[in-house]
């Protein structure tokens, strides 16, 4: 029997659900899965996706329904019924979400990519010009989807060339369908499989098996450079804002395409775009780049990253709106005014300023910021409301997202922050005021 490079003692006692197309990778993979089930206590299932995309689709998934319960493998499938896959990546896709359905009552979703496979993608991305992390070709992964559910996907025929496939497909005698789109160069994998691969092996011998050695390597390499942004603590996620610390290059370019594809689940980034927010690193306190409705901000010592903030919609409101007993909402934030001095034990965590609530003038309002705003320091000293922002180190990305009491252009008080000496308490003061609000 001709060996055929699988692993399995990793797997001993595992649930393994197999991807089956019924083509001669996936036929191979569950057929020696099958053999040696018992040898490491293996509970062995099966899925099949009928993506409708060929006429012979049907047929197909019949052929892997019959094969299984023939042989006691109880099999999952998926039909793609109303919807309109009309591209690879649609497909993909959609292929994924089955995955991640039937990785509910198992651990691991086994797919049949192989040793070719693996030089396939390597080539695909280098030439696209990608990055380390786009050449450690197929490997093992934890794959999260917005849904909270968790997909373990493992590629036991990884380490095999297709010429073993084929041998332990021929010995063996199993049976398996042709996808007749696979000998089409239309699709660029395809080009790749059929003439590129196959004329890099005439010039270099074994040079598929040479990929996978490299794409271990590059492999080994990425985890090391990512596991060191986490040792580091370079990536720091608060709430709806992530944070990378400013560092050297490749330990940015991590941390910054984990922020974008995975934190912000945006995948039409560019090395452009990651390029941009490097050099952000080296602008003045302020600076910002928007893409891909992200705004990425320079701060000290870092780069702050959020969803960008359209303009706010909530209007001016009365100052004399908020004066009550309850707790109010602008912006999504806290925002109590009370003239009754109570129990603020609840608000521990938030920041309450005193000021005289009599120097409130009646046409004074709740906003934002606005261009043209000026600040009277507590203590005396005016100046506009961005120079005051920057003495008090308040992110740009926040500004415009700190309720205000004004009076026109005036400001009388920063909540969370300062008020102004225009309101501040003196001997004269005869009513206390009090404002409870986020701190910043």
């Amino acid at each position: 029997m001709t060996f055929m490079k699988l692993e399995l003692a990793a797997y001993k006692g595992k649930k393994i659900c197999v991807a089956v197309s019924g083509g001669r990778d996936s036929m191979a993979l569950l057929h020696f899965m099958n053999a040696h089930k018992e040898e490491y206590g293996i509970t062995l299932t099966a899925l099949n996706c009928d993506h409708k995309m060929r006429e012979s689709s049907a047929s197909d998934s019949a052929f892997v329904k019959n094969w299984c319960d023939e042989n006691g493998i109880g099999l999952t499938c998926f039909k793609a019924d109303g919807l309109a896959l009309k591209t690879e990546a649609a497909a993909r896709d959609w292929r994924r979400s089955c995955y991640f359905q039937a990785a509910k009552g198992v651990d691991f979703i086994a797919t049949a990519h192989h040793l070719n496979d693996n030089a396939e993608t390597v080539l695909f991305n280098l030439a696209r010009g990608s990055a380390l992390a786009g050449v450690t070709g197929i490997t093992a992964a934890v794959i999260s989807n917005d849904e909270g559910g968790e997909l373990n996907l493992i590629h036991p025929l990884v380490a095999c060339t297709r010429e073993e496939i084929n041998a332990y497909v021929a010995e063996n005698g199993v049976p398996f369908v042709d996808d007749e789109t696979n000998l089409s160069d239309a699709y660029t994998r395809n080009y790749i499989r059929n003439n590129v691969l196959p004329a890099l092996e005439k010039a270099v011998p074994d040079a598929a098996k040479a990929i996978y050695r490299f794409s271990r390597l590059a492999a080994e390499d990425e985890a090391f450079i990512q596991a060191e942004v986490k040792r580091r603590g370079l990536l720091k996620l608060d709430g709806d804002t992530a944070i990378i610390k400013n560092c050297e290059k490749p330990l940015f370019s991590r941390a910054a395409v984990t922020v974008i594809k995975d934190y912000f689940k945006k995948k039409d980034y560019t090395s452009t775009q990651v390029d941009t927010l490097y050099s952000l690193q080296f602008a003045e306190n302020g600076k910002k780049f928007e893409f891909l409705g992200l705004t990425a901000y320079k701060e000290d010592g870092c780069i702050s990253i959020k969803k960008t903030v359209l303009e706010r919609v909530e209007g001016e409101v009365p100052f004399s709106d908020y004066i009550c007993a309850k707790s109010s909402i602008y912006g999504g934030q806290l925002l109590k005014i009370t003239e009754s001095e109570g129990n603020f034990a609840a608000f521990s965590d938030k920041k309450i300023l005193k000021f005289d609530f009599d120097a409130i003038p009646q046409t004074a309002v709740v906003r934002f910021m606005k261009s043209g705003d000026k600040f009277t320091k507590f203590g005396g000293g005016t100046k506009s409301l961005g120079d005051f922002f920057t003495d008090k180190k308040i992110p740009v990305r926040l500004r415009k997202t700190i309720p205000l009491i004004a009076d026109g252009n005036e400001i009388l008080a920063v909540c969370g922050v300062e008020i102004s000496d225009k309101i501040k308490i003196t001997d004269k003061t005869r009513k206390t005021g009090f404002i409870i609000s986020e701190i910043f």
